[in-house]
């Protein structure tokens, strides 16, 4: 284990070095804090109106912005190394394969979390401070809960970077398929679904249409944060179709580290093929 913390160390500092930790945490207050305020501006009204707008644009903004800065964080991780050339340098430490690309990992899960954290804590404080439409516990309550659910995204995502890094021979393949996987994650999976519904005249089982959403853990990250707010019907498009079944806090949260174990199960896997 302190194999694995010393190259942790090493990505979070190298985070530091370029500037990673303050430009994510700048751009999500700066977002966070634009989308909220404007967030009821359909319905007439600016500013931190009610708790159910706020979480609902917050998560908006997230589905868009994390899995891109968490694909643009990690996916030169393995191949970016060995094009450089220290790759080899680095597996001629007493380290094994899984400690390398783990240590890697909580490096630069660690970077993204606390940017996380602390650029969306930011944008709670002053939400918090300017408006008096709720109380400080519900919105505390709320925003910790979206805060935890954007760090297992950016997790997903890094998950997913490493797998790309692992596959790839070139950095700038592998840049070229981080931003087609944000693509289908993002926008493609759901206009692939509503799709499906026109395509069969929604003769898809209601009862396994929502379980599909499960497949994207951009649609399981909205069903996570979405679920109960009186604005999810007007923001959260096929989310509205789930059943109750799949709103409990817990399932979904353990559904979204699934879905960083996995990748990052698979690119480890093949980390090790790969120098062997």
């Amino acid at each position: 284990m302190y194999e694995v913390l010393i190259v942790a160390r090493k990505e979070f500092r190298d985070s530091l070095r370029n500037r990673w930790i303050l430009a994510i945490t700048v751009v999500l207050t700066l977002f966070a804090l634009g989308l909220a305020y404007f967030g009821s501006a359909t319905a007439g009204q600016v500013g931190f109106v009610s708790l159910d707008t706020t979480i609902v644009s917050l998560a908006s903004l997230a589905i868009y912005i994390i899995p891109l800065i968490a694909l643009l964080l990690a996916y030169h991780s393995v191949v970016g190394e060995e094009e450089q050339g220290t790759l080899l340098l680095l597996l001629s430490y007493p380290l094994t394969h899984l400690q390398l690309l783990g240590g890697k990992f909580l490096g630069h899960a660690a970077a993204l979390a606390i940017s996380t954290i602390a650029g969306f804590g930011l944008a709670g404080i002053v939400i918090a401070a300017l408006s008096s439409n709720f109380s400080a516990l519900d919105l505390w309550s709320s925003l910790g809960w979206f805060i935890l659910t954007s760090v297992l995204l950016g997790w997903v995502f890094i998950a997913i970077a490493y797998l790309i890094s692992t596959l790839v021979s070139e950095k700038s393949r592998a840049a070229g398929l981080a931003l087609i996987v944000w693509f289908l994650f993002v926008l493609v999976f759901d206009l692939g679904l509503l799709g499906l519904l026109v395509a069969t005249e929604g003769a898809v089982s209601s009862d396994l249409f929502p379980y599909l959403l499960l497949l994207n853990p951009t649609d399981v990250f909205r069903l996570a944060n979405l679920a109960g707010f009186e604005a999810t019907q007007a923001y959260s498009g096929l989310v509205s179709i789930a059943s109750a079944r799949l709103f409990q806090p817990g399932l979904l949260a353990g559904i979204l580290l699934l879905w960083v174990i996995v990748p990052f199960s698979v690119a480890a896997w093949l980390f090790h093929k790969r120098i062997s």
